[in-house]
């Protein structure tokens, strides 16, 4: 849902999660239709607002299908940001990060991908710097939250990189 955000009138549309569904494992995922990317930097500015199974805060990245694709998300109730690839639609954990993760504020959530480097910032400090050759070739961009999380979504950006 596209909404105004009440505490932000500069936010005057924002892309809200909404539907506070609790069941753990429903994952949530808006994808864009293009552009399809190989390498790629990738950024938004999110809000998790509640949750209490979670509160996530995702970015997905080349993404094939709902079965196949790389995700990173942040989590205030663990305190982490994680790196996950899906395949076949099992999900891996990667790589890991923990640390201050706030919710009920906005942050700046960044992924950069060249070939099989992975880079991950979180309010401008790199927390994650990884490399997997799961899926090389290009795919879409989209946004993910999990269970009961209520999430908002600002100032997506998405450039190719060379």
């Amino acid at each position: 849902m596209v909404r105004a955000e009440a505490d932000a009138p500069s936010r005057p549309n924002v892309l809200a999660q909404l539907d506070a569904d609790d069941t753990d494992v429903r994952f949530p995922v808006a994808v864009a239709d293009v552009p399809s990317l190989r390498d790629l930097r990738f950024s938004v500015r999110c809000k998790p607002v509640s949750g209490r199974v979670d509160q996530a805060c995702g970015l997905v990245f080349r993404y094939r299908d709902e079965n196949n694709y790389f995700i990173t998300r942040s989590n205030p109730l663990e305190n982490n940001i994680r790196l996950y690839t899906v395949k076949d639609g099992k999900r891996r954990q990667l790589a890991s990060w923990s640390g201050t993760v706030t919710a009920g504020a906005w942050h700046e959530y960044i992924v950069e991908v060249r070939g099989d480097h992975i880079q991950v910032w979180w309010d401008g400090a790199e927390v994650l710097d990884h490399r997997d050759s799961t899926f090389m070739e290009a795919g879409r961009v989209g946004l993910w939250t999990k269970a009961d999380s209520v999430t908002y979504f600002d100032d997506l950006r998405v450039e190719p990189l060379s």
